[in-house]
């Protein structure tokens, strides 16, 4: 019995402290005294960092953008457009975040939290970058922050981080130009494939996906060839000839092997018989 009591002693204590605290929160976002809302915000803006906690990220947001323009011009505005900046990434919005942190660059080019700000404006539109196959607008964006970042801070502290996250988008970007291509034969345009495999591997040298395109070019040109007229097969079974050539040059022992021996055995048949 006496637990009990307790335990609900402990249970309405916790709920008043609560109600006050919350009580004073709304009492200092009407008030009109900056200084003790710059410090509740800086020491909600440190604890929901260190807590990861969203509820007093948002409630750090709400004073720091009532007095931000306040502070501007005075020694505390780089701390505080800074942490306005940051805590908008906290919370994982990335299209806030980054006008905050472009314009702390803006106005504080020196600041020690300018690699930091670059970097993490730079981020924000990798996280902002969609699927390969969607509007890759974002992801050019995205490519370009990076590469800022890693030309000013060669040695920086986030340069492995930015330089995997490129290497990430870059793929990605290949990906849909491979998937664009791709497309083209599987829906038997293979005309228009055979220029977009093109396209890709000489826009791609280093690509994951190289091989394959130089597969499915050689393909695209067999399955031209093999349906064209009798007038125009001679040429287009030689120029798949030529792209079997390619693929054995840079992929002698490579995973579409078998399947191009299949198809030269019937271009060479083909032939023939001219």
């Amino acid at each position: 019995m006496f637990l009990r009591i307790m335990k609900k002693g402990i249970l309405v204590l916790g709920l008043l402290m609560v109600t006050l605290s919350c009580s004073e929160y709304q009492k200092l976002l009407k008030s009109e005294d900056t200084a003790p809302k710059y410090s509740a915000a800086e020491e909600l803006y440190n604890e929901g960092k260190e807590e990861d906690s969203n509820k007093k990220l948002r409630k750090a947001l709400r004073l720091l953008e009532q007095i931000e323009p306040q502070f501007r011009g005075k020694p505390q505005g780089e701390r505080l457009v800074f942490i306005l900046a940051d805590t908008y990434y906290q919370l994982g919005d990335y299209f806030n975040s980054p006008f905050h942190f472009e314009r702390f660059l803006q106005l504080y080019p020196n600041s020690q939290k300018a690699e930091e700000a670059s970097y993490k404006a730079a981020s924000c539109y990798f996280y902002r970058s969609p699927r390969f196959n969607l509007d890759q607008t974002d992801t050019h964006k995205a490519i370009e922050e990076l590469q800022v970042y890693l030309n000013t801070y060669p040695d920086g502290e986030y340069t492995e981080e930015a330089n995997n996250m490129a290497t990430e988008l870059r793929v990605k970007l290949e990906k849909k130009a491979y998937e664009i291509a791709k497309q083209y034969h599987h829906t038997e345009y293979y005309k228009a494939a055979i220029a977009s495999f093109n396209n890709f591997i000489a826009d791609y040298p280093g690509s994951p996906f190289r091989e394959a395109a130089y597969y499915y070019r050689f393909d695209s040109a067999y399955r031209l060839a093999i349906n064209s007229f009798e007038v125009l097969m001679e040429e287009r079974l030689n120029n798949a000839k030529e792209q079997y050539k390619s693929y054995k040059k840079y992929y002698p022992e490579g995973e579409y092997v078998p399947q191009l021996e299949d198809s030269m055995s019937e271009i060479d048949k083909r032939l023939q018989n001219f």
